[in-house]
């Protein structure tokens, strides 16, 4: 059974929102969640499908995750990294998720060069390097009802004005399309960058958001509290056949109501799904 070196467990405030001390705290429960859910999704489907995400905070994870208490736990050879969005440069510049990824994690575990799938949006035409990477995940990943690819694991972060992965507040047709991977420019940087669609975020299994930092308290808290219109794009990953967690430090925390007894939140057993106040309050897809 997976395990590691006892260490404070979060506690859930809201349905879904566990909260840690420290940003070390958010990446070894980060860590400790990502060894239970490979055991399960191996046990039952044979692979583990992950899309990383990029950012200081899933940085602080990779490093957690790269180490021998956990990284000894995971058989990586079933397990497929994929990347929720990418910047339009190349894989060894500082800006680079998939570099950072690589740098933290990939070399640090015995993974299959073959098992990694980063997306090249530093090639000249991206639109057709995001197509591409469609074709990628056609062929690994299985389809919903809805006809988009089911993510065992999605990780993702929220900015400092609600975006998340690259979508962004005030970009047309979020919720409405039929792409899998879009190519949209970031506001007030005048670049295009490659990422996962909201459709494709919304039908993972589970929905992982990591958010650490007094900077983020405002952000956090909109997305959880706030009634904005149109919503935020954070707001609207909702995973209506899966599960969502906000693993957050007590720093982004500060704002945020407590709608729950604050008790510990604890991993299930192998093979079960996570236990702790309000793991019912939505389903995994099956």
């Amino acid at each position: 059974m997976p395990g590691g070196n006892p260490s404070p467990l979060p506690r859930e405030i809201q349905p879904g929102v566990l909260v840690c001390s420290d940003e070390i705290g958010v990446a070894r429960a980060a860590a400790r969640q990502f060894v239970e859910w490979a055991w399960q999704r191996i046990a039952r489907d044979a692979m583990f499908n992950v899309a990383l995400a990029g950012g200081n905070t899933p940085q602080e994870f990779y490093r957690v995750l790269a180490t021998s208490e956990f990284r000894t736990q995971v058989d990586w050879g079933k397990v497929q990294l994929f990347w929720g969005d990418e910047r339009a440069v190349p894989p060894v510049h500082p800006d680079s998720n998939y570099g950072m990824a690589r740098r933290e994690l990939l070399v640090r575990i015995p993974i299959p060069p073959g098992n990694v799938h980063r997306m090249e949006a530093e090639q000249p035409v991206i639109g057709r390097a995001a197509e591409d990477y469609e074709e990628v995940i056609r062929r690994l990943l299985p389809l919903n009802l809805s006809g988009f690819p089911r993510f065992h694991l999605m990780l993702l972060g929220i900015g400092k004005d609600g975006h998340t992965a690259s979508l962004f507040p005030g970009a047309r047709r979020l919720r409405h399309t039929s792409r899998w991977v879009s190519t949209p420019q970031a506001p007030q940087l005048g670049t295009r960058r490659m990422t996962l669609t909201l459709p494709v975020l919304n039908a993972a299994y589970q929905v992982l958001f990591l958010v650490t930092g007094a900077d983020k308290a405002e952000a956090l808290q909109a997305v959880l509290e706030g009634k904005n219109d149109p919503p935020l794009p954070a707001q609207l990953v909702t995973v209506p056949d899966g599960r969502r967690m906000f693993l957050v430090d007590e720093a982004a925390a500060r704002l945020l109501a407590r709608e729950v007894a604050t008790r510990a939140f604890r991993s299930a057993p192998t093979g079960g799904a996570p236990q702790g106040p309000g793991s019912g309050q939505s389903r995994e897809g099956q």
